[in-house]
């Protein structure tokens, strides 16, 4: 293969807006931070990468994050949803409660489609 046959394939994102870009926008960025910090070890993508974490709002001193699972017996999901109850804490320094969501994940929820570019997935 050569040069002219290799294409960069541009990164895109798909961030997930949450009811905090509207209501803390303050807050976005420190919790994208820490929660990128949690992975799915049998993937080895993060929970943001993977759009796990579907919503999160704030009302008063109480933050709720509302999260889904790859599968629903993920056999990481009860370590997955405590370290990210402990990241979002430190990121908002407030209480944080997590909602498991039952919904089935797919690879339509990902925010970086270039993690598809392993070959995992084809």
């Amino acid at each position: 293969m050569n040069e002219k046959e290799i294409e960069e394939k541009p990164t895109q994102t798909n961030e997930i807006q949450w009811e905090i870009h509207t209501t803390h926008p303050d807050q976005v960025k420190a919790l994208r931070e820490k929660l990128s910090e949690v992975s799915d070890p049998e993937i080895g993508l993060n929970i943001i990468q993977l759009g796990l974490i579907r919503r999160v709002s704030i009302e008063g001193d109480q933050a709720t994050v509302y999260m889904v699972l790859t599968t629903p017996f993920c056999p990481y999901g009860p370590a997955l949803v405590e370290t990210a109850r402990a990241k979002a804490v430190e990121a908002l320094n407030m209480d944080v409660t997590i909602e498991l969501g039952m919904e089935m994940w797919d690879f339509s929820f990902m925010e970086d489609p270039g993690a598809l570019d392993w070959g995992m997935y084809t």
